[in-house]
């Protein structure tokens, strides 16, 4: 975890009900707000159009890439917005989240999480999108 970022679970709340936490607290830094990612790969072209798994890899790729160049990884984020094309693949996004937060993430604990069920994203082949808002030490 970032040395200027808390994940909190105050007690007397219900548990989070996934893999996130409650809330975050950010001291000091520069924030970054980076676009939701979606499943393209290098060539431009949409990475497993009716995959959710494959579309999750993707997007989590890019996440790491966007990370990456502004010299930041995982645990600089702060706070996720998902947005899933439909109430059925939440279940899919768990069981993805489980197999691969491990590996980002220095702790079991992570950033909190806002999920959203939508009509639609930009194409319609795409399953998952994902924001972020990451802090940099300087």
């Amino acid at each position: 975890m970032s040395h200027n970022v808390t994940y909190l679970n105050p007690e007397g709340l219900a548990p989070a009900q996934g893999l996130y936490s409650q809330a975050g607290r950010v001291d000091g830094g520069r924030t970054h707000f980076i676009a939701g990612q979606l499943s393209v790969g290098g060539d431009g072209e949409i990475a497993g159009v009716g995959d959710f798994a494959a579309q999750f890899e993707q997007v989590f790729d890019n996440l790491g890439a966007v990370l990456d160049k502004l010299g930041m990884g995982f645990d600089d984020i702060v706070k996720f917005n998902t947005y899933l094309l439909d109430a059925d693949m939440i279940d899919l996004f768990m069981a993805e989240r489980a197999k691969r937060f491990p590996a980002l993430f220095r702790t079991d604990v992570y950033p909190p999480n806002t999920l959203l069920v939508v009509n639609r994203l930009v194409d319609a082949r795409f399953m998952i999108e994902v924001e972020a808002v990451a802090v940099s030490g300087s």
